[in-house]
């Protein structure tokens, strides 16, 4: 009989042998086990647990049992679950801030407009959560868990499928599903037949099956299980789940993605100085960059013209471009359009944004051109009123610069004033405010194309001014103030806003959360089912049969398993359905 740590410590008496008493008083304990004080004998120690006492000695863990201890709870099922829902949750901030990656002038603009909070979140690394260190912990934590835990399990399902059923149980009516059966004598079926029909059934079932005490003088019986696939499809979604991260870290290490506005007639070619922005991974090398080329040749854009209720809205855009996967290779012509990339060997090419690019000629006080191109208006509403900056940093004697809006199609409104009336072109428009002084580009500091800093400038147009704003109609040129040069709108250009990226990892990805996908539907269907079935010879002749049913979790599918198999050994042996008791 198991005996309590507290039965053992106050039974015990004396060592085995030496005639002492198997119990002791309570309150009488022997010399030798008091206190020093107590005993009055000098150099025994004081805080010796006394003989008969409660007090346990645990033993200390140490540095390996220590380290064991802290494995075993990382690669605990629990701790990887808990990871889990904690990378999720460590996620959340990267769709609540600005992502540097993403667009970096965005997350400056926002410490700008709060320096109090945005620098202490920029500490903290939330403005670049997918790549900050305590995201990449958590990444590596759940990883080395997950590992931790699938492998052992994975060897340790090896061995159980190796393995026979369990043995059968001694009462069988003990299982949740129990039943019974009895055969005729006059059917002339043995136990030994009987248990080898029943083990025949249930492997024709998918049972792996065992026969038990077949040919002795004991009941012969019969162990059966299947469902090993569910536990299989356990361990595919947590080997999957280390799949998705291996790829998501193949993806970070070895991919990038990068930005170009592209105007019509323009051209991009694929190398860094060519991008407006590029985000590139940790491991990343120019030499993986594909040697492909675009060309814009002509953009169209089809606005809905039908209905009231949506007039203006755009519902198709296309974008014509002439490729060359190589700078020797042919020309192609082809069609990127919204959802549809180009594809250059895993590298892909989207459609993410348009807008309109007015042509502009900007001539300085000397007389000479200190700009003329296409400038990029950022579109603001769904009539594309268009904010625009226009730098000319060679004009002589003095830099100028402009900002503004462009309408697409300018017309007065109620109150007077001049806005977007449809986003088609039909009457393209300049609105502009004239400045000059040093931009501060030969300072070296990286500045925004899309803004202007006019603190240090000297305003020349503008409608607060005597001199007015400046309205432009296309193919117009207005004279700058006290000479200082002129603009001239030219004409207006699309542009289209691309987004490259090269993710090396996106087939395993999703290669591998099809395969979780596909092992937590196996885990979720898949029953894990064990049978045992024993037959003996009653004293009248009968052959008496009785089985259970046990499930490993829960299976509600259980009782209609123990139907089908009563059914069928009924049908096999036409055996009573009320048998007497034994």
């Amino acid at each position: 009989m198991r005996k309590s740590i507290h039965d053992q410590g106050t039974a015990t008496g004396d060592s085995p042998g030496t005639g002492a008493p198997s119990r002791q008083d309570p309150g009488k304990l022997p010399p030798d086990s008091r206190s020093a004080e107590e005993n009055g004998k000098p150099g025994t120690k004081a805080d010796a647990p006394a003989a008969g006492t409660n007090d346990v000695m645990l033993p200390a863990l140490g540095f390996t049992g220590t380290l064991r201890f802290v494995w075993r709870q990382l690669t605990s099922m629990r701790t990887a679950l808990f990871l889990l829902l904690l990378l999720a949750v460590a996620a959340v901030p990267g769709s609540l801030f600005p992502q540097r990656p993403a667009n970096p002038a965005v997350v400056t603009q926002y410490i700008e407009e709060n320096p109090v909070t945005g620098p202490w979140l920029d500490r903290f690394q939330l403005f670049d959560v997918y790549s900050s260190v305590w995201f990449s912990a958590i990444y590596l934590l759940l990883f080395i868990s997950l590992v931790g835990c699938v492998i052992p399990r994975t060897a340790q399902h090896a061995k159980a499928i190796r393995s026979k059923p369990p043995r059968t149980p001694r009462r069988l009516s003990r299982l949740p599903h129990y039943g019974a059966m009895a055969i005729p004598a006059d059917n002339g079926i043995p136990a030994q037949q009987a248990a080898a029909d029943a083990a025949a059934v249930l492997k024709r079932r998918g049972y792996r099956v065992d026969m038990r005490d077949a040919d002795g003088p004991s009941f012969p019986s019969v162990g059966a299980e299947r469902g090993f696939i569910k536990e299989v499809g356990n361990l595919l979604f947590h080997i999957a789940l280390i799949g998705v991260l291996i790829s998501f870290a193949v993806s970070g290490l070895f991919g990038y993605r990068g930005q170009k506005i592209l105007v019509e007639g323009g051209t991009f070619i694929n190398n860094l100085v060519s991008y407006d922005s590029f985000d590139p991974g940790t491991n990343f090398s120019k030499g993986t960059l594909d040697p492909f080329s675009i060309q814009l040749n002509d953009f169209d854009v089809t606005f809905e013209r039908e209905t009231q209720a949506n007039y203006g809205q755009p519902i198709d855009f296309t974008a014509k471009v002439t490729t060359k996967t190589t700078p020797e290779a042919e020309p192609v012509k082809q069609v990127l359009e919204v959802n549809d990339p180009l594809s250059f060997n895993g590298t892909n090419v989207y459609l993410v944004g348009n807008g309109y690019a007015p042509v502009v000629t900007v001539r300085d006080g000397e007389g000479n051109i200190a700009l003329s191109e296409p400038v990029v208006a950022r579109v603001n509403d769904a009539a594309y009123t268009s904010t625009i900056v226009i730098k000319a940093p060679d004009a002589q004697p003095s830099q100028l610069s402009f900002v503004g809006l462009l309408l697409p199609t300018a017309m007065k409104a109620a109150n007077g004033q001049t806005v977007a009336g449809d986003p088609d072109p039909l009457n393209p428009q300049l609105l502009l405010d004239s400045y000059s002084g040093d931009l501060g580009l030969d300072e070296g500091v990286p500045t925004s194309v899309y803004t202007l800093d006019t603190s240090e400038l000297t305003q020349l147009n503008g409608r607060k001014l005597d001199t007015g704003g400046i309205v432009l109609q296309a193919n117009e040129t207005y004279e700058l103030p006290d000479g200082k040069g002129s603009i001239t709108f030219e004409g207006l250009k699309r542009y289209i806003g691309v987004d490259i990226t090269y993710d090396p990892g996106k087939y395993g990805a999703l290669i591998f959360s099809s395969l979780a996908v596909l092992g937590l539907m196996t885990t979720l269907f898949v029953g894990r089912r064990r049978v045992w079935v024993r037959a003996g010879t009653h004293e009248d002749g009968r052959t008496m049969v009785e089985y259970g049913f046990l499930a490993r979790g829960e299976d509600y599918r259980l009782e209609g398993e123990e139907k089908t198999l009563r059914t069928l050994l009924e049908k096999k042996w036409l055996a009573e359905n009320n048998p007497k008791d034994k």
